[in-house]
């Protein structure tokens, strides 16, 4: 769901009036804090809320199943609900996860972070102590042994953009209100923590329905939108062989139509960064695949780098997302495009301007100019397909992308695991509408299992195509079962090299070397005759080709899992490259 379509058309300036609570005063029959939460979540667009129960939140838990337009989704542990909620909210714009005090708080903290570092909008609740424990100088359960009920409080204040602790009814509806309302203007998450004996009682602040939901819209300075957009047209206009790199900051922005309609105004050869993959239609005519400094697309960085100006359109230049800053790009020959702001040539800068209102504006101030994409196509060599294989022959990691290419559609969305899956999937070539995640900058491995359950979640129509490693699998194996219980329809490859072969590149060592397990038959035994689930085991191209077969036709409505026995020494080129400048840098010494 797009949030801005809860956005209002009159701005104010005073977060806390974002909200109309008028209607609150006198209310004949007051609600209860939890059926307000329920009420705001499914007026941003939530309807299902990823859960681990705790004594502290169980009430919580009750107001919030009483809710008709709630779904709760019981996750086996709360790192899972929290990826959950990171791919819930990649496809709504927004999600909320509910954990119990510290112990759950604490273990979820990992994938909440994550999603900071994504920038996603997701609630963090969490059911904390009794209002009437405050002050009491009681050591209660769930703690480190201290009457500081502080600790996950000052540790979430590093991860999220806001935090709440409700522990009285008074101003319970504007925190809440507040809190929810800074996680979809900052698009990052937030963390709410409510007392575990408020949730059912009964007060005058809470009406029946609670008032509409208005969400202070971003304005652009429209003055200095006209300097900016002309300062940059001058600049590009007068450039050669300018292009277009987007980067992942185009879905915050919600500025990927303004972008294509860019791209189609201008002609410029357009490329992406590595997170930002999926968010570009690649069957665009200027797309010249993926721009990741010494492990891009080929032919992408010659044309990049050789352009002599170049419009960065929400790039984030960090330190996985540049291949360990191997882009060779100058700022001053840049115009960089972030949510809110322009920099021109590593110049001037231009804030209060969005994304999307200037690259609207920009799209009827530039020139039309395909020189960078010409000298692309002149280039330009199609690239091979995998060496044929033998019969019965062990099958390979490019032998099982082709095949993985083959399958995708604008039904489908690719889930790519942190590892040579990265690599392996950014070589995919995406067909209109096919969606795209990965975790690029955080990279927790593990991430990609509960970031499955939640996309599937929130888009049904979609069929997620997973590529998990062994390593990360054994991480967030559980939560299968939960997709299960869902009735999704994931297809997940498992892919079974021996260990932890991504980080075998960055150094050698007998720690990367796991215990092997039966994957296949690991997820039989939690589908235990519940659910739809088909599991295999794969060896060979022949036996893939049947597997996708058997997935995409007799068992399209069953969680499919397909494990994929390789080579451990299996790895792209690309991971290779990666590995050997990342490593290079972790081991550089003080000067």
């Amino acid at each position: 769901m797009d949030t801005q379509a809860i956005i209002a058309s009159k701005p104010t300036n005073n977060i806390n009036a974002i909200f109309d609570h008028s209607s609150f005063s006198g209310t004949q029959n007051p609600s209860t804090l939890g059926r307000h939460l329920a009420r705001r979540l499914v007026q941003i667009g939530i309807t299902d809320v990823f859960t681990v129960p705790g004594d502290f939140n169980l009430i919580l838990l009750d107001g919030l199943i009483a809710e008709p337009e709630l779904n709760l989704i019981g996750c086996c542990n709360e790192l899972n609900a929290g990826y959950a909620a990171d791919g819930y909210a990649r496809s709504r714009g927004v999600s909320a996860c509910v954990v119990t005090f510290t112990v759950g708080g604490l273990s979820v903290i990992n994938a909440i972070a994550g999603a900071y570092s994504e920038n996603l909008a997701v609630i963090c609740i969490v059911g904390g102590p009794n209002s009437n424990d405050y002050g009491s100088n009681g050591i209660i359960h769930h703690t480190i042994g201290l009457a500081d009920f502080s600790q996950e409080f000052r540790c979430f204040q590093t991860v999220t953009c806001h935090q709440a602790v409700v522990k009285d009814l008074e101003d319970a509806h504007l925190q809440i209100d507040e809190a929810i309302a800074v996680s979809l203007k900052e698009s990052k998450p937030v963390y709410i923590s409510i007392s575990c004996n408020l949730p059912d009682i009964p007060h005058p602040s809470f009406p029946q329905e609670p008032a509409p939901f208005f969400l202070t819209p971003k304005l652009t300075n429209q003055e200095g939108l006209e300097i900016a957009v002309e300062a940059t047209a001058k600049y590009l206009n007068k450039a050669v062989k300018p292009v277009i790199v987007s980067g992942p900051l185009l879905r915050v922005a919600k500025a990927c139509n303004s972008l294509i309609e860019l791209a189609d105004a201008c002609g410029y050869a357009m490329a992406v960064m590595p997170s930002a993959k999926g968010l570009i239609p690649e069957n665009h005519p200027n797309f010249i695949g993926t721009y990741w400094g010494v492990v891009s697309t080929p032919f992408c960085t010659e044309v990049v780098e050789s352009a002599d100006a170049y419009l960065f359109a929400g790039a984030i230049f960090d330190e996985l997302n540049t291949a360990a800053y191997s882009l060779h790009v100058k700022m001053q020959k840049a115009v960089i495009i972030q949510s809110q702001s322009v920099v021109i040539a590593n110049g001037p800068r231009f804030g209060d301007i969005q994304m999307r209102d200037f690259l609207k504006a920009l799209a009827r101030r530039l020139e039309y100019n395909s020189t960078a994409f010409k000298n692309y196509s002149r280039m330009h060599v199609s690239e091979g397909l995998p060496s044929q294989c033998d019969p019965k022959e062990n099958l390979k990691v490019s032998v099982l992308f082709k095949n993985i290419q083959n399958m995708l559609s604008s039904n489908t969305t690719v889930i790519a695991e942190a590892g040579d899956s990265w690599f392996n999937c950014q070589k995919l070539k995406l067909p209109q509408g096919c969606g795209y995640e990965c975790q690029i900058n955080y990279g927790s491995i593990g991430w990609s299992v509960g970031a499955t359950l939640g996309y599937a979640q929130a888009a049904p129509n979609k069929r997620l195509i997973s590529c998990i490693g062994d390593g990360s699998f054994q991480m967030t194996a559980q939560d299968v079962s939960t997709m299960l219980r869902c009735g999704q329809r994931n297809i997940i490859f498992l892919l079974n090299n021996g260990g932890y072969m991504t980080e075998e590149q960055f150094h050698f060592g007998p720690y990367n070397v796991i215990k092997n397990w039966n994957y296949a038959a690991l997820v039989d035994a939690i589908h235990n005759g519940e659910g739809k689930c088909w599991t295999t085991k794969v060896h060979c191209e022949e036996e893939l080709v049947e597997a996708i077969k058997t997935a995409t036709e007799d068992k399209e409505e069953c969680l499919c899992f397909i494990e994929v026995v390789l080579h451990m020494d299996d790895t792209s080129k690309e991971l290779i490259q990666f590995a050997c400048r990342l490593a290079a840098r972790g081991c550089r010494q003080n000067p």
